[in-house]
């Protein structure tokens, strides 16, 4: 099992990218959460097998159609999180 704490930069917001990575996180049966950041980014925990964990970070390096991925920032993630991946409020 891995946990990873991913912020991505760029034109992520109002292009579909939260519900994106929700669907394809889903598909994969991973836990965790993404939400947008007022500063424009798209913050996001990915916890499950390592293999899916990994792929949905390499989804976050392209987005949607109309998203312009400029940086993905990753970290370990030690915190809670639910077993099903939800979609959080602004923070």
């Amino acid at each position: 099992m891995k946990a990873v704490h991913v912020f991505i930069s760029g034109r992520v917001q109002g292009v579909g990218f939260r519900q994106f990575i929700h669907a394809a996180a889903e598909a994969r049966g991973l836990g965790g959460w993404a939400r947008n950041l007022s500063d424009s980014r798209v913050e996001a925990v990915f916890v499950g097998e390592d293999a899916a964990v990994d792929e949905m970070v390499a989804l976050c390096h392209r987005g949607p159609p109309g998203a312009a991925v400029r940086a993905v920032t990753t970290a370990p993630y030690a915190g809670p999180v639910d077993s099903r991946f939800v979609l959080r409020p602004t923070a």
